[in-house]
């Protein structure tokens, strides 16, 4: 799942998910629903928080499905 990924990275770089919206401008709730609900971001959104990281998509993507 893509917010395993987000939430390594947040942790990695000592950040929270509060900073991710305020740096994304994704609402808190929709962070939440993505991290407790399971919710899928919208590329355009995956695309944000990949910024606000400065990581690249490739980092972010769920590498379990891969063969």
């Amino acid at each position: 799942m893509l917010w395993l990924s987000v939430e390594n990275e947040l942790t990695r770089q000592g950040k929270s998910v509060y900073w991710l919206g305020k740096q994304t401008g994704i609402p808190t709730n929709t962070l939440y629903q993505y991290k407790n609900d399971g919710v899928e971001p919208t590329f355009s959104k995956v695309c944000k928080i990949a910024d606000a990281l400065g990581v690249s998509l490739d980092e972010l993507r769920d590498k379990k499905g891969s063969s």
